[in-house]
């Protein structure tokens, strides 16, 4: 799964706006000479980021943009799903949580890792703050599995269980 160019270069947007939060609007102009991106592409992003109400605009020779809130307060979620919309590994398993139904739903033995999936990207997304971007910033908070994946016969027989001790991501 990959996610757009347009999420891309909103992540990278916003990092640059946390990295300089408190020193007042930067402008777009520099943020793009400074990060090698399309400028027009990067209005576009602003624009729709300043419309949720994410960043907001100043006008004027020192107008720029700046984050609406603290980096600590802006969760990565809140910025994809601007950016991105309903992500969905699968259609059986959107990122909003909810379920679309296929023609193979009743006998579909894949769904509960696209589930899995969806789950895993949903808890990294609503983990991760702006704060937790900046390079030197808080230390990346350890996210816990507290559900054990089952251990498959076959090749992988003597894999160990992932455990909530082992399974630390970060």
């Amino acid at each position: 799964m990959q996610f757009s160019k347009r999420s891309e270069y909103g992540v990278r947007l916003m990092t640059e706006l946390a990295l300089r939060h408190g020193q007042g609007p930067i402008s777009l102009t520099e943020i793009a000479r400074d990060e090698n991106l399309p400028l027009p592409y990067l209005e576009q992003i602003a624009s729709q980021l300043r419309r949720a109400g994410l960043v907001v605009s100043h006008h004027g020779v020192h107008g720029g943009y700046e984050l609406s809130r603290s980096p600590v307060e802006i969760v990565m979620s809140e910025v994809l799903d601007v950016l991105e919309g309903t992500i969905a590994p699968m259609l059986c398993a959107p990122l909003d949580g909810g379920t679309m139904l296929c023609s193979r739903e009743s006998i579909c033995g894949s769904k509960m890792l696209w589930r899995r999936v969806r789950d895993g990207i949903v808890a990294a997304l609503r983990t991760t703050t702006l704060a937790d971007l900046i390079p030197g910033g808080p230390a990346p908070r350890t996210v816990v599995q507290t559900i054990p994946l089952p251990i498959l016969a076959g090749r992988h027989a003597n894999a160990t269980p992932i455990t909530e001790s082992s399974a630390v991501v970060g």
